[in-house]
């Protein structure tokens, strides 16, 4: 894995114009559930329609509601104005089971285009051969910013990932409940568990809190990182360059069981759209989520009384600098039957050409306004109140993150990160034991290269 710094603004397209100066990239999530089971992601795909050269198979994790919509309609507009009658087939699986099962899919038979994350999670499978390099059409793309090119850059210096949104995590509330209770937005953790007391006393949940998926809780653990120790220790972290059994992750996990008392219980067994729901609905008062995932539990009606803040502040000198805010897009599979058809090769980077535009942001975010476009020729006058915050958020900040699982092998995130979080949440009282079991699968791990 490769890390770098960046000499122009390391944000999206879309951010330009706004504060960019000394920032920097971490090279590299996630939505949520019920779609087809992974059987049908693994058999179903690839080799298909794919062979008339004009369809392209999609594979596509994006199985809520909201997002699966706002793609079928991006996808009907490209089928719209097609001259060539090219279509593209969607193929939508869970998203976790789409997540956990990456590494079999791209080896089995996958789709010609599936979506993806930018930064490490792309490297890594760019490293393995799985993927179609795109440096021809990166040539061509509009609008993107140098950042936005590092992070769909593989260590071979080729691109990968065509970009197509982020969305940054933060701190969300009711606007309504923090005025009607009197309540301030915290700046400091002291404040952040100030005002998690008085909600507690409030009869209220103060923290939302889940992680039966596995990653949500991975965002609680990297603001509390990156606020204790800072970006570049969180990078080195991901990156296996330092012990996880250290005095600087044992004190991260040390404040976290500080807050645990202040979050919902069960968090093993509740699902991110519960944990949103129980905000929606003013059981809960705070939630560390992505921007997303609450977006899309409340109606249209409660859209306007969603607002967030930034994770608070733990150590002054790392301040609140870095911000999570993961980037996806789309990436061509190298083992697609389908992409062998020189036609059918065409036509996928044809629909990529046209995912890179302004425009087809725009339609996507006009049917889900709960993420940010990264292209600088997106129409970005119609964006909410929150959208407009959430670009402030990120161009404000001097480091931005990716998230846990996109920081760091896919192979150590899954296999050991997401077991050891769920452990710390159900047992929090045995930290040595804990961080010393993740730093001996770490060794093993990254050692296996």
């Amino acid at each position: 894995m490769t890390q770098s710094s960046f000499k122009d603004s390391p944000v999206p397209g879309s951010v330009a114009g706004h504060r960019v100066s000394r920032r920097r990239v971490l090279r590299g999530a996630a939505l949520g559930a019920g779609a087809i089971t992974l059987p049908s992601l693994l058999t179903a795909c690839g080799g298909g329609p794919g062979g008339d050269g004009r369809t392209v198979t999609m594979g596509s994790n994006a199985s809520d509601p909201v997002p699966r919509k706002a793609f079928a309609e991006a996808f009907t507009a490209y089928e719209n104005q097609s001259k060539e009658g090219r279509k593209v087939e969607v193929n939508t699986v869970d998203h976790n089971t789409f997540q956990e099962n990456i590494n079999r899919y791209l080896q089995g038979k996958p789709d010609d285009v599936f979506m993806w994350f930018a930064g490490y999670r792309m490297q890594f499978f760019a490293k393995k051969g799985l993927l179609h390099e795109i440096s021809d059409l990166w040539s061509g793309y509009q609008g993107f910013s140098p950042a936005l090119k590092d992070q769909s850059t593989g260590e071979d210096g080729k691109q990968y990932l065509t970009p197509y949104y982020y969305y940054p995590w933060a701190v969300f509330h009711r606007k309504s409940l923090f005025q009607e209770r009197g309540y301030q937005a915290p700046k400091t953790l002291d404040e952040y568990v100030a005002l998690a007391r008085q909600m507690q006393k409030d009869k209220l949940v103060p923290i939302a809190f889940c992680d039966k998926d596995g990653w949500p809780a991975m965002g609680t653990f990297d603001y509390l990182n990156m606020r204790t120790n800072g970006y570049e220790f969180h990078k080195n972290l991901m990156a296996g360059k330092e012990a996880w059994n250290g005095k600087q992750v044992k004190e991260v996990f040390d404040t976290w069981r500080r807050l645990l008392p202040y979050c919902q219980q069960g968090a093993n067994g509740r699902t991110w759209q519960e944990a949103a729901t129980s905000l929606q609905k003013r059981e809960a008062g705070m939630v560390v989520l992505g921007l997303p995932h609450p977006g899309q539990q409340f109606p249209e009606s409660d859209q306007d009384d969603l607002d967030f803040f930034p994770f608070p502040v733990i150590d002054p000198e790392h301040g609140q600098d870095a911000v999570e805010a993961p980037i996806d897009g789309y990436l061509l599979a190298k083992k697609s039957k389908n992409l062998k058809n020189e036609k059918t090769l065409e036509s996928a980077k044809d629909l990529l050409k046209w995912l890179a535009t302004g425009k087809a942001e725009d339609i996507y975010l006009q049917h889900d306004p709960n993420n940010i476009a990264v292209s600088s020729e997106a129409d970005t006058s119609a964006y909410s109140t929150i959208q407009k915050k959430a670009v402030e958020l990120v161009s404000n900040a001097r480091q931005i993150s990716q998230f846990l699982d996109r920081d760091t092998r896919p192979d150590f995130s899954s296999t050991v990160m997401i077991p050891a979080i769920q452990a710390f949440i159900s047992n929090p009282d045995d930290v040595d034991g804990l961080v010393n079991d993740i730093e001996r699968q770490k060794k093993t791990i990254f050692a296996s290269d």
